[in-house]
């Protein structure tokens, strides 16, 4: 048996019952580090964040690109939107062409919890102004103190929930 901080014992994982072991491992959460296909994709955003700027004089946020497809400012203002959303959504598909199958994707979580989260993101990009495309990839490169003090803000919620998820909640 092993102590554990709070003065507990419990017994090593070698001797943890299968079934036991499963629960455990359901609990867990892991995540892949992908250094490299990080690093490409964050150059491609990037890139396309620096396009748009430099083509069109716009901010790439994903939210403000969406909202602005429901009410349009011009025909113009609409059909670079649209090819925008198309991109994301052929990406993949394109993605699935090349490779002959889709990457696998597990969430760890219900649909309703899905859908709470979902309704909190939104809230939080509706008060935050903008998504964290919008404010950590373009505002931060603009130095925008609003966008700096909003990615801040991103970054220790999730760090905050990361730890709850994994920690508190999870095991």
């Amino acid at each position: 048996m092993q102590r554990t901080g709070r003065g507990r014992r419990r017994r090593p994982r070698s001797q943890i019952s299968m079934r036991d072991r499963a629960g455990w491992e359901n609990r867990m959460f892991e995540t892949a580090f992908t250094p490299w296909a990080s690093l490409g994709g964050g150059a491609l955003i990037g890139l396309a964040a620096v396009l748009l700027m430099l083509v069109l004089g716009r901010v790439m946020g994903a939210t403000g690109i969406l909202a602005g497809v429901f009410a349009p400012a011009s025909v113009y203002d609409l059909s670079w939107r649209v090819a925008i959303l198309l991109g994301m959504f052929t990406g993949p598909t394109v993605y699935w062409l090349v490779t002959g199958g889709m990457p696998e994707i597990t969430v760890p979580a219900s649909m309703p919890m899905l859908i709470v989260g979902g309704v909190i993101v939104g809230a939080g990009v509706t008060y935050g102004s903008g998504c964290t495309s919008g404010h950590g990839v373009c505002g931060m490169a603009r130095l925008s103190p609003r966008s700096i003090a909003a990615t801040l803000t991103f970054m220790a919620t999730t760090a905050a929930t990361v730890f709850v998820v994994r920690h508190v909640i999870g095991g």
